[in-house]
């Protein structure tokens, strides 16, 4: 079999594909430019997205390429234990759609943080959304770093300039359409992502001399769901980190639940969640450990991914495994960069400055804001010095495991109960980000001893007897600790006074009053001018008529011409006939 070239750089070939792909989402953005004409249309879709198509967006917008470089990584390493670490989406997803999908769409919001002034005060919105920005402007220019060192080891393109062109390419499709073409967007980005996927699997699979030689020639215990270095204690803290992050702080994942129209439908995407997270990632990242048997002894493990696509992948495909990976940044930023410019709009600028501004104003603001935002981002990951994948990681969960709590407890406990008064959840916030910045201080020393707990600067944990614990994860329970402890004592030293308990009360009352009840509920029908259909269908058609361009370069006679030939097919007839289905009757109903 032909296994196509193993050297770095595109061919023009890959160049086609990655350019129209690009001209894809740009056309989706234009497409969706003119629509956006109200604040709400721009950054919740005016309550009209589909639930499918906001449950796929959730999706594609959870991980990026960053996630095709840390878990590969593990995979190639330790084995199976990289699947489990990326399976923790699953309890997490579940926890936030059957607890608090539901309040999130009764909240009628804008933004994630606008409740928190009727729920507690305007200080606790300001403070929220203030914190909230550079968190994730940080994490998405890591993001945007290691999806420049896919990209550059690909094609053969200094890093630098893969961050300008990434980050400058999501800017302008989300400055164009907001939340729409965002979510468009993300369809065809699974679509992508999907079939690039089911490209590389039978592939590595094949090189690797097949499912029975892999299996036997790999290490024992490497379908072992944990390994000593990422044990069960590790995996417990990222799904409570995951759960609390999901449920309050991971903005962009909440929009989907807000964006719907219906209360069920918020649950339904909470639910197709788990079904793609159940079935994707042993399919993504299994190739990464047949790589074992063809790429032995990796310097960086984290280049396993980008050096898979090289080596079994011709001129053409390896184009789409670039936009495919491209796609899964884009996904996860572009979801960043609205719902940031949401919370800058909303919470800062119309709140603070011009509480009376036309709508018309806050879609012009709120652009501007999301070209900022993607700057600030693209700044970031230019800035930062690349690093091996496995670290990398480790600083993202260790800023997540500072940020998350202190922020997380405080929102979802506003959402639960009525008991948690505003200064309750200020000391919460302010315990706990103390509680997590002296740690992170100390994880910044030598190596000591002290009281019988020892620092191990080198290994980055914290050894008692005979209990060793990473200092990302001691640093996520010391600030939910912190949180909790601060939250309590804000409870027992203040009360609520009359104004502030009617103000509570008047907001649980809201959460327990269905959408539709409410003057303000706009409940969207089939009708919506804003149907996906006809965009989403034509945009699939035209990726399975890139793909079946790539046949007459690829031969005829091998696995990879078969593959590429049948997927590209099956998008070219499945857009084609959505599309006329839709043109005929207007709309297609929603699936049951």
């Amino acid at each position: 079999m032909e296994t196509g070239a193993s050297t770095v750089g595109l061919s023009w070939l890959d160049w086609l594909m990655v350019g129209g792909y690009f001209l894809i989402m740009a056309a989706i953005g234009v497409f969706f430019y003119g629509k956006m004409r109200q604040m709400k249309d721009y950054f919740s879709g005016g309550n009209a997205i589909p639930w499918w198509l906001s449950g796929v967006s959730f999706y594609m917008s959870s991980f990026s390429v960053a996630a095709f470089v840390f878990y590969p990584s593990l995979c190639y390493r330790f084995g199976f234990v990289g699947v489990t670490l990326l399976w923790v989406a699953i309890p997490a997803t579940l926890f936030s759609a059957l607890l608090f999908a539901t309040r999130w769409r009764r909240a009628r919001i804008n933004s994630p943080v606008e409740y928190l002034e009727s729920r507690y005060s305007p200080l606790l919105r300001q403070i929220f959304a203030w914190q909230g920005i550079p968190v994730r402007i940080i994490d998405d220019g890591m993001k945007l770093l290691a999806t420049a060192t896919f990209i550059s080891l690909c094609a053969g393109i200094p890093p630098a300039q893969s961050v300008l062109w990434t980050g400058g390419i999501i800017l302008l499709t989300t400055f164009l359409g907001g939340l729409w073409a965002v979510a468009v967007t993300d369809f065809i980005q699974f679509v992508v992502l999907t079939a690039a996927v089911l490209l590389l699997l039978p592939l590595s699979i094949a090189k690797a001399g097949g499912i029975g030689t892999l299996v036997s020639a790999l290490p024992e215990g490497f379908f072992q769901l944990t390994t000593p270095e990422y044990g069960w204690g590790y995996v417990l803290s990222l799904v409570l980190m995951y759960a609390l992050a999901w449920s309050s702080i991971n903005w962009s994942l909440i929009q989907r639940y807000y964006c719907v129209p219906r209360e069920r439908d918020a649950l339904k995407v909470g639910g197709l969640v788990v079904l793609l997270y159940v079935i994707g990632p042993p399919l993504m990242f299994f190739p990464a450990m047949a790589a074992r048997q063809f790429l032995p002894n990796l310097d960086d493990a984290g280049h396993v991914y980008p050096l898979l696509c090289t080596v079994l992948l011709p001129p053409g495909i390896m184009g789409l495994a670039v936009a495919a990976m491209f796609a899964a940044t884009m996904s996860t930023l572009s979801s960043d960069y609205n719902v940031c410019a949401s919370v800058l709009t909303n919470d800062v600028y119309r709140r603070l400055f011009r509480p009376r501004a036309s709508e018309r104003e806050l879609v012009v603001v709120g652009r501007a804001l999301t070209i900022l935002v993607g700057l600030s981002a693209l700044g970031v990951g230019w800035a930062l010095s690349s690093g091996k994948a496995e670290n990398l990681f480790r600083v993202m969960v260790s800023l997540f495991s500072i940020a998350t709590a202190p922020v997380a407890i405080p929102m979802l406990l506003g959402l639960s109960t009525r008991k948690v008064s505003n200064t309750a959840a200020l000391a919460g916030f302010l315990t706990g980000t103390a509680a997590g910045l002296a740690l992170f201080y100390l994880s910044r020393q030598p190596s000591f001893s002290y009281w019988g707990i020892t620092w191990d600067a080198a290994g980055s944990q914290i050894i008692w007897r005979t209990l060793t614990i990473k200092m990302e994860t001691a640093q996520f329970y010391a600030t939910c600790l912190g949180t909790l402890i601060g939250t309590g004592f804000g409870m027992l030293l203040s009360s609520t006074t009359s104004s502030e308990q009617v103000q509570i009360d008047l907001f649980m009352a809201r959460l327990k009053t269905p959408i539709g009840l409410l003057p303000e509920d706009q409940m969207v029908t089939g009708e919506s001018a804003f149907s996906p259909y006809p965009v989403a269908s034509l945009s699939v058609a035209a990726i399975g008529g890139l793909m079946l361009l790539l046949l007459p370069f690829l031969g005829l006679g091998n696995m990879t011409a078969w593959l590429n030939g049948g997927l590209g097919l099956f998008f070219l007839l499945a857009g084609i006939g959505v599309y006329y289905k839709s043109r005929r009757v207007g709309t297609i109903p929603e699936p049951k």
